[in-house]
């Protein structure tokens, strides 16, 4: 296992030191990439209602057209990522962006709902670009200008998600078609696999050894049983046998995936770094990030649209207000993402994970606190969603960098797949509490539910903080 150093130390720039105007400029097609990737996952959600009335799907089955998307991103990340740490990450992104042009072109043209699922999995590579970028940056880029990129591409995934729920709401308002909306998408989606092709450079740097398809077939059914299961709790119940034997059936697949792992000369994931004392806290914030930002999203959805007059809570807001709401902690998640790399010169990377965790921490158990108050409620969120931008860009840079540089791709892979499984979590922890605590005679939860999920999830902040801010310095993690 090889760890190089820290972020905040000065490190080999090798040939990324040698940056060239050519480079410099594919840092912007990479943030339209991501801007394009934002976009793409942010408009379905909108897109939902006029989608279930084109294809005549059935309220139960709607929420498939997310699950299966999330399902293909689990099993292409960490395999796109290695593939790009052995053959190159501008082949793989190529290849990522050949998928997704094909997906929306299909789930435009879908005449049924099957069909509009396998387009929904072949979009499932949008969450395998941004570590795809992450290694071409860090290959090309000196450590100074590839943190700034970093910041770069992550605040565009993040601003592209707001345009896409804002704008394609209003694009599908003004034509009233669903398939003229979805083909505007798909066309941004191919243009951006044309221009693919031209001013994207190659990495240098390849990984030695071979695919580790086993580790990668481990993996992928291992997070299919999981991730299945969980999506399917609300529908079947958290205690019935599909999906607890999906959890039982995940466990042991990962726990022989680990064996695997670790025996292997050329592993999927380097099982012994991810586990390391410097790294293993910033996976971990990965997780938790996950868990607090995409597992709470519904959450806070639902508590700004109940209505107090029947719930004793809530702020009774229709779907435009809700949008604006959102976008408050949405705008300052771009900010905090796109300012990464000033913020944490300043601050260094571990201080800067520390304050943003702090901040989801304060913003989090704000919201429990200033549940009755709409003005407080909305700066509590922001407070929060300044945490998010930060975590958003701290945590990769972090790892890349502590990651061997012939695994940037499949270091930063792994950290997505763990913050997608921290959002399943929390969606699935969510939802169990707000049904255990319920107003009586009614299924609507009570106002303490709502407010124990904020005060678990801030109690979950100020404990990934700590353990970030705690971890050991180069020398110290060699001892250990």
């Amino acid at each position: 296992m090889s760890v190089p150093p820290a972020p905040n130390e000065p490190g080999p720039t090798g040939t990324a030191g040698a940056v060239t105007g050519s480079v410099v400029a594919v840092v912007g097609l990479l943030v339209f990439f991501e801007l394009t990737s934002g976009l793409l996952q942010g408009s379905i959600t909108p897109l939902l209602p006029p989608l279930r009335d084109e294809l005549d799907i059935p309220g139960a089955d709607l929420h498939w057209i997310h699950a299966v998307q999330y399902l293909a991103a689990a099993v292409s990340v960490p395999v796109f990522g290695r593939l790009g740490d052995l053959y190159g990450y501008r082949r793989m992104l190529r290849v990522s962006l050949a998928c997704i042009a094909v997906g929306s072109v299909i789930v435009a043209a879908a005449p049924t709902l099957g069909v509009l699922l396998v387009g929904r999995a072949l979009l499932g590579p949008l969450a395998a670009l941004l570590p795809l970028e992450i290694g071409l940056v860090r290959d090309r880029l000196s450590p100074e200008q590839g943190r700034k990129a970093i910041g770069m591409l992550v605040g565009s995934l993040t601003l592209g998600s707001l345009l896409g729920t804002l704008l394609v709401g209003v694009i599908q308002t003004v034509v009233g078609d669903v398939r003229v909306t979805l083909g505007l998408l798909a066309a941004l989606a191919v243009g951006c696999l044309l221009l693919s092709y031209f001013k994207v450079p190659e990495s240098e740097k390849r990984a030695p050894g071979r695919m580790d398809w086993a580790g990668g077939v481990l993996l992928g059914l291992a997070l299919l049983s999981l991730l299945g299961g969980v999506s399917q709790g609300n529908e079947l119940g958290w205690t019935s046998p599909l999906v607890i034997g999906g959890a039982v059936l995940a466990a042991v697949l990962l726990v022989l995936w680990v064996r695997v792992e670790l025996r292997s000369e050329n592993p999927l994931v380097d099982v012994r770094a991810v586990a390391h004392p410097r790294i293993a806290p910033q996976y971990l914030g990965g997780f938790t990030l996950g868990l607090i930002m995409l597992g709470g999203q519904s959450i806070a959805v639902t508590y700004l649209s109940s209505r107090p007059e029947e719930t004793g809570y809530g702020f009774g807001l229709d779907v435009m207000s809700i949008g604006l709401v959102i976008a408050v902690p949405t705008v300052l998640a771009f900010v905090g993402a796109s300012g990464i790399a000033p913020i944490a010169t300043r601050l260094g990377y571990r201080r800067t994970v520390f304050a943003s965790f702090a901040l989801m921490a304060a913003g989090t158990l704000g919201l429990a606190a200033a549940w009755a108050s709409l003005p407080a409620f909305v700066a509590c969120f922001a407070v929060a969603g300044l945490g998010f931008g930060l975590a958003l860009g701290a945590l990769p840079t972090v790892i890349v960098e502590d990651s061997a540089e012939d695994r940037a791709g499949s270091a930063v892979a792994f950290y997505n797949n763990l913050k997608t499984l921290g959002g399943s979590v929390g969606g699935a922890l969510t939802a169990s509490l707000l049904g255990m605590f319920l107003i009586q005679g009614t299924d609507v939860p009570t106002v303490d539910a709502y407010r124990l999920v904020w005060a678990i999830s801030a109690a979950m902040a100020v404990g990934t903080a700590l353990l970030a801010v705690r971890a050991p310095r180069e020398r110290e993690a060699a001892r250990a």
